[in-house]
C-alpha cells in the first residue's frame, strides 16, 4: 500500500522524491519518508551527493565516499562525546553508556576492546550457536504451527524478535527467566540514537540504560563467584580479559556498557534482518518461488543450503539494510568525492552516511532497485566497513541464514494480513509489527 501522502504513479512518485530531497532535514522526516526512503535516496545522490544539512551537518549517500570515510579512520573519527554531550547531558545514563560502547569509540580505546570483544566472541562461540539456534527455530515455527493454517500470528513478536534475544542471552548465559525485559530495554537504548530525540525517548533510553545496567552489575558479580565456560560463556570470557594481548583488562564500566551493547547490536539488527526478508519475500512472490525452489533441491543445514541462503542474506541485508545510517566526525579539513570535484568538509564537522542509499548506489550495484537473491559480487555497507565493521557479523548472518530457511521451508505460502506496521526510526530500518499466516500447505 502506498502512503495517503506519497503519490504511486513512477512519475509523481520521482517529483514528490525530488521536493523530498531539495527540502531534506533527517530532523524533519516525514511519514512517507520512513515508508519508502529509496527514491528520496536516489534523487539526493543525484543531485546532492555531498548534502549539507539544515544543523550544518553533512549527509553522504553516494558508496564511495561512504567507503572514503571508512577507510580514513585518522580524519573521520567514530568518538560521540563532543556529539552527544549536548544531546544527552555528560551526566546522564545514555551518554555514559555511547560513549563508552566498542562502536563509538576509536583507537587505540577500540582496537583493545574490540580485541576483547572478538576473542570472547570466538570461531567456536559462534559455531556451538548453530545447534541450539536450528533448535531454537524449530521450536518457534512448531508454536506458530500449533494455531492452525490460517490462524493469524505476528512475524515479529512470535519469530523475528525472539531469535537473537536468545542467542546473545545464551552466549553471556543470562538465565532464561531473566530475560524479559531485554527487548524492550534495548528497542529504548537505541531509539534514542534517532536524529531527532524526544522527550520520552530520552527519560526511556535513560531509564532502561539504569535499569540494565543495575541488572548486569549483579550477573557480573555472580558470575565472578560461578564463572561460566569460557569457551562457551561469552560474559566469563570478558570478566576475565586480564588475559587479552595487551594485557589491560575492560574497565567495569567498559564491561558493563559493552554487554548492553552487544545485546543493542546484536538484537535489533538482526530483527530487523529476518523481519525485512521475510516481508520482502511475501511482496516479491517470484523471488519467493526461487528461493524455495533453490530449497528444495538441498537439504537443511547442508553446505550447499548455506552457501544459497549466504548469497539471499546479504541481498536482503543490502535490499533493506538493517541499520540505515551511521556517524562520523571529521578532525581536519577534509575533501570528499574528490573524483568527481569534490566537496570541502570543514574541521569539526558531523557526518552522516547513508548505509541505506550507498547499497542502492547504481555506481556499484546493477539494477539496484531489483532484489536478486544470487547477487554476486555483493560489496553492501549493511556491516560498515573498514576497523569499525560489525563486530558480530558472523553471528548475524549465521542468524539470519537459519531463521529465513527455516521459516520458508515451514511456510512456503505464508501471507501477509493486512499491512506491516513499520518502525518509525531513520536509522534503523525494521517492523513492530508484521501479522500474518502459514497459509495453505
Amino acid at each position: 500500500m502506498t502512503p495517503p501522502d506519497m503519490p504511486a504513479q513512477d512519475q509523481t512518485t520521482q517529483e514528490w522524491a525530488e521536493r523530498e530531497a531539495a527540502d531534506f532535514d533527517l530532523r524533519n522526516l516525514s511519514s512517507a519518508f520512513i515508508d519508502r526512503p529509496y527514491p528520496v535516496y536516489k534523487a539526493l545522490r543525484e543531485a546532492e551527493p555531498v548534502r549539507h544539512m539544515p544543523d550544518g551537518s553533512w549527509l553522504l549517500t553516494r558508496h564511495a565516499d561512504l567507503v572514503q570515510v571508512y577507510r580514513d579512520s585518522a580524519s573521520f573519527v567514530s568518538d560521540k562525546q563532543a556529539e552527544f554531550g549536548p544531546k544527552y547531558g555528560v551526566d546522564s545514563a545514555l551518554f555514559m553508556h555511547h560513549t563508552n560502547s566498542l562502536v563509538f569509540n576509536d583507537a587505540p580505546r577500540h582496537t583493545r576492546v574490540r580485541g576483547i570483544i572478538m576473542g570472547a566472541l570466538s570461531r567456536r562461540a559462534v559455531d556451538d550457536t548453530e545447534v541450539g539456534l536450528r533448535a531454537l527455530v524449530q521450536r518457534l515455527l512448531d508454536h506458530i504451527a500449533l494455531q492452525g493454517p490460517h490462524a493469524e500470528s505476528d512475524l515479529i513478536e512470535d519469530f523475528a524478535s525472539a531469535i537473537p534475544v536468545d542467542i546473545i542471552g545464551n552466549l553471556l548465559n543470562i538465565p532464561v527467566e531473566e530475560r524479559g525485559p531485554l527487548r524492550a530495554w534495548s528497542l529504548a537504548i537505541l531509539g534514542a540514537l534517532e536524529p531527532r530525540l524526544t522527550a520520552e525517548q530520552e527519560r526511556l533510553g535513560n531509564d532502561s540504560v539504569l535499569a540494565f545496567t543495575a541488572y548486569l552489575k549483579e550477573l557480573v558479580a555472580h558470575r565472578r563467584t560461578a564463572p561460566g565456560d569460557p569457551q562457551r560463556d561469552v560474559l566469563t570470557r570478558l570478566i576475565h580479559s586480564e588475559n587479552d594481548l595487551n594485557g589491560e583488562p575492560l574497565s567495569e564500566v567498559e564491561l558493563l556498557q559493552n554487554c548492553i551493547f552487544l545485546l543493542n547490536a546484536g538484537h535489533e539488527t538482526t530483527t530487523n534482518l529476518i523481519g525485512n526478508a521475510l516481508v520482502c519475500l511475501a511482496q516479491h512472490p517470484q523471488q519467493r518461488a526461487q528461493l524455495l525452489q533453490s530449497l528444495s533441491q538441498c537439504e537443511p543445514a547442508s553446505a550447499q543450503e548455506r552457501d544459497i541462503m549466504a548469497l539471499a542474506t546479504d541481498e536482503f541485508l543490502r535490499f533493506e539494510s538493517s541499520n540505515q545510517l551511521g556517524n562520523r566526525r571529521s578532525v581536519v579539513a577534509s575533501t570528499i568525492g574528490a573524483v568527481v570535484g569534490g566537496q570541502a568538509i570543514p574541521a569539526g564537522s558531523l557526518i552522516t552516511l547513508c548505509i541505506g542509499a550507498a547499497n542502492r548506489d547504481p555506481a556499484v550495484f546493477d539494477q539496484p532497485d531489483l532484489l536478486h537473491l544470487n547477487r554476486t559480487p555483493n560489496k553492501h555497507l549493511a556491516f560498515g566497513f573498514g576497523i569499525h565493521q560489525c563486530a558480530g557479523l558472523s553471528l548475524a548472518r549465521l542468524e539470519g541464514r537459519v531463521a529465513i530457511a527455516g521459516f520458508v521451508r515451514r511456510f512456503p505460502n505464508f501471507e501477509l494480513r493486512g499491512q506491516p506496521l513499520r518502525s518509525q526510526r531513520a536509522r534503523f530500518r525494521g517492523f513492530m509489527s508484521v501479522p500474518f499466516s502459514g497459509g495453505p500447505a
